[in-house]
């Protein structure tokens, strides 16, 4: 079975790929091996100090950032942010967490075992936006993969030869290849769809249901 490929673009700082996932989780339940979900990630966080110089000095800083996300937490009633991230935990980029993760997704293709990454994604961003840990510092990830059952002493290894700086470095070109505008962006049928931000589910399975139809990439999809 031809599966349909999507490739999925996010930065670990983004609040709204946090909200995104239950969205992430139904695409599994109702499409299975239907779908190949492939993680990438993009760089909206690289520099958290100049992004919130240059966004928000007017608007408060980062106590300012801070309310927004919490205001905007309130559409999703199900989540708790922790009161302390950017007022208090100000991790200083999401590149660290980033490669972190890049060497767990290549120690779980070396090592055969399934999930790992994934578990370790959705921990780390819990580890922020639940928990309030500073998921820049390395000993936080370590602790983060630890719990995710992640190899870490494989993990050090592709991070010490460069390797997972290679994997991090191809993604954030893939972004710019694919025009990625910021995080998440679900990409599909060979780049033509492109489903950037708060984007609710029934939009994401009516694309995924029209390329099902009709999986060929010369057919234009209608959706």
């Amino acid at each position: 079975m031809e599966r349909i490929p999507i490739f999925y673009f996010s930065d670990v700082l983004c609040v709204w790929a946090f909200f995104a996932e239950p969205r992430l989780e139904a695409v599994r339940r109702s499409f299975g091996e239907q779908v190949l979900l492939e993680f990438k990630f993009c760089s909206v966080f690289g520099d958290t100090t100049r992004k919130i110089a240059t966004a928000w000095s007017a608007r408060g800083g980062y106590e300012g950032f801070a309310d927004h996300l919490h205001h905007s937490a309130e559409r999703f009633p199900e989540t708790r942010l922790h009161a302390d991230i950017w007022r208090k935990v100000r991790p200083a980029s999401s590149l660290p967490p980033h490669l972190y993760l890049k060497a767990v997704q290549l120690s779980e293709k070396e090592n055969g075992v399934q999930g790992t990454f994934e578990r370790a994604l959705c921990k780390m961003r819990e580890a922020f936006f639940l928990d309030g840990l500073d998921i820049a510092r390395q000993d936080v990830q370590l602790e983060i993969g630890r719990q995710a059952g992640a190899d870490n002493e494989l993990v050090l290894r592709f991070i010490a030869d460069g390797r997972a700086h290679a994997s991090l470095s191809a993604d954030y070109e893939d972004a710019q290849t694919l025009r990625v505008e910021g995080s998440p962006t679900m990409i599909l049928n060979e780049g033509r769809q492109k489903l950037y931000g708060n984007v609710g589910y029934r939009i994401i399975e009516a694309n995924i249901q029209e390329l099902l139809r009709e999986p060929n990439p010369d057919q234009a999809s209608w959706c």
